[in-house]
């Protein structure tokens, strides 16, 4: 139970952090994308840096798990098809949507429940991609 608790502490921290910053405000990604503000540019370009660093950091066996173990972390084969691919219809629902994954949460935090049909066809995009994953370009 405490588990639980932790877990839900973190998320409500991570959804002030993202209301508090403007990540998940319409206008802040409207802007992004017409190329008019760094701000959510900004952010993304932090997150990266820092999750390249730890990246390394859990590579070099500095950073270990809460047991002292190393945290493994599999080589992954880059296909520019399938990224090139993802990252188009990624892209495409998150300019159409005004959200990606992480804020439709923090929306529906918000008050902003028409979120809702957003993460309903996230959840059956999944589903699909599941379901086709073999069909798919590799």
């Amino acid at each position: 139970m405490m588990k639980q608790i932790k877990y839900l502490v973190f998320g409500i921290l991570f959804g002030i952090i993202m209301t508090k910053g403007e990540l998940i405000s319409w206008f802040r990604i409207f802007e992004m994308f017409k190329f008019q503000s760094f701000h959510m540019y900004g952010v993304i370009g932090s997150a990266v840096g820092l999750g390249t660093v730890l990246m390394f950091l859990f590579k070099k066996g500095i950073i270990k798990n809460v047991h002292g173990d190393n945290i493994i972390v599999p080589a992954k084969d880059f296909k520019w098809k399938r990224t090139l691919f993802g990252g188009l219809i990624f892209g495409l629902g998150w300019a159409l949507a005004g959200a990606c994954p992480g804020p439709m949460f923090v929306l529906i935090g918000n008050g902003v429940f028409s979120i809702c049909i957003v993460i309903f066809g996230a959840l059956i995009g999944t589903f699909l991609y599941g379901k086709f994953k073999q069909y798919l370009p590799h």
